[in-house]
């Protein structure tokens, strides 16, 4: 059986798709705001909880290690966060979704899996926020006909964590400077 399609049925579908990504975008981007915020304030709290292991640490102490992988963990979701509200903010057009957001799903997944024990609300606030993106990259190609190479996507998001990775290890260095945070990571 033929069905008969015509340019008008898909002229409206694109624009349906194209009034949608808007407030979509728009609702990301309110929720990645209150995870920052939700994250930013755990930080405040493991920082003044952690104050006493500037100058006390105890490598051999599996509570101090423990709670220092704890605050690695979320300055490390932290900084990956705005990482991805920076890339987001970086769209300028449809053109630029299929090209700029990709990469940051997969990178919202690994945070939302590590903080799944740890902040289980921000864990499924980063689940939604990824379903959410990823709907409007598959709207905007639709839109723009673009292609991906999802392998390209995750090379790029896995090696923007192994950076962050560093620049957390880094400025940690720096807060806690009896603590060799490069090797606590690899603990």
């Amino acid at each position: 059986m033929l069905v008969k399609y015509s340019l008008d049925a898909l002229a409206s579908e694109n624009t349906s798709y194209s009034v949608t990504l808007v407030p979509r975008l728009d609702f990301s981007i309110d929720l990645l705001t209150s995870i920052i915020e939700i994250l930013q304030e755990q930080r405040i709290e493991l920082k003044n909880l952690n104050k006493h292991l500037v100058t006390d640490f105890d490598e051999f102490n599996q509570s101090h290690l423990k709670s220092l992988k704890l605050e690695q963990m979320i300055v490390f979701s932290l900084d990956i966060l705005f990482q991805i509200k920076n890339q987001i903010g970086l769209i300028s057009g449809i053109q630029s979704i299929p090209k700029i957001l990709p990469s940051s799903i997969p990178m919202i997944r690994t945070v939302s899996a590590q903080l799944f024990v740890v902040s289980p609300t921000s864990s499924q606030k980063l689940s939604e926020l990824s379903v959410c993106l990823g709907s409007i990259v598959l709207d905007s190609a639709v839109l723009t006909q673009a292609r991906f190479d999802f392998s390209k996507s995750n090379e790029k998001s896995a090696m923007l964590l192994d950076e962050v990775k560093l620049m957390v290890n880094s400025k940690l260095n720096k807060q806690y400077p009896i603590v060799d945070f490069f090797k606590l990571s690899n603990v």
